[in-house]
This record gives structure tokens, sequence and C-alpha cells, in this order.
């Protein structure tokens, strides 16, 4: 079963570049377009990974990052927040509230499946053959 990636954005553009440059790693995809949809949707389906715009309407990112973080059921969830404004002061405060990276919008899709990738534990990507289990060499 594939790993579970919420991706959490108002902007429906943001989501499908989102989307493409995951698929093509392999994962199973949740979406949501505000904070309280994150955070009730990481508490019920419980995804490896995490990735939220941070200006959101209803509850924006950095709310609902520390929502997150402050619940046992969903603390140990990595969150990669993503923000089209690279404020430092945002910096510090996501990174402050358990954010497991930061990244400025627009991001490189290569970049963005990359960084989850590393933060997942290198799942690899669909393209990537599996290695061979057999103990014979190819011919």
């Amino acid at each position: 079963m594939p790993q579970k990636i919420l991706i959490v954005d108002d902007e429906a553009f943001m989501l499908r570049v989102t989307e493409l440059s995951l698929k093509k790693g392999g994962y199973g995809l949740i979406f949501g377009r505000n904070g309280r949809e994150a955070v009730k949707l990481a508490g019920g389906e419980q995804p490896a990974l995490i990735i939220m715009d941070v200006q959101m309407p209803e509850m924006d990112g950095l709310a609902a990052l520390r929502q997150l973080k402050q619940n046992p059921a969903t603390v140990s969830i990595p969150v990669i927040m993503l923000t089209a404004r690279g404020h430092v002061l945002t910096r510090q405060e996501a990174e402050g509230s358990g954010a497991a990276l930061f990244l400025t919008k627009p991001c490189s899709p290569m970049q963005l499946l990359k960084e989850v990738q590393r933060i997942l534990g290198g799942a690899e990507s669909i393209s990537d053959p599996p290695p061979r289990s057999d103990g014979a060499a190819s011919s």
C-alpha cells in the first residue's frame, strides 16, 4: 500500500502541481483546502506526511501546524510548509512550531519530490526498477 500524503492548499493550481509531482513517487494522495480540513483529515487518515500552504482561509497553515503538533494522534506526522512569502519570521515560526521543512513557492517539482522521499525515508521513485531478489545476474 502506498504511503499517504495530505496536500493542503486553497489554490487549485498548486494542488494540481503538487499532485503531479508526487504521483511520480507512487504516493497515495489526500487533499484539503484549508487548515481546518488539514487538522480533521490528518486525524482521520493518519497520513505519512502533510504538505501545507501557510496562507489559507478559515485557518491558516501555521495555526493548523500548531494544532497538529499539540495532538498526540498527529504530533509525529512530518509537515512541509509551503508559502509564496518566504519571510524570515514566518520561516522561524513554522520551524519553531515543528515543521519538518519550509519551502518557498514556486519550488521545483523535482525538489519537492526529493524532499518528500528524504523525509519519508528514501521511498523509491516509480521509475526506479526494483532490485532483483533472486540473486541472478542479468544477461
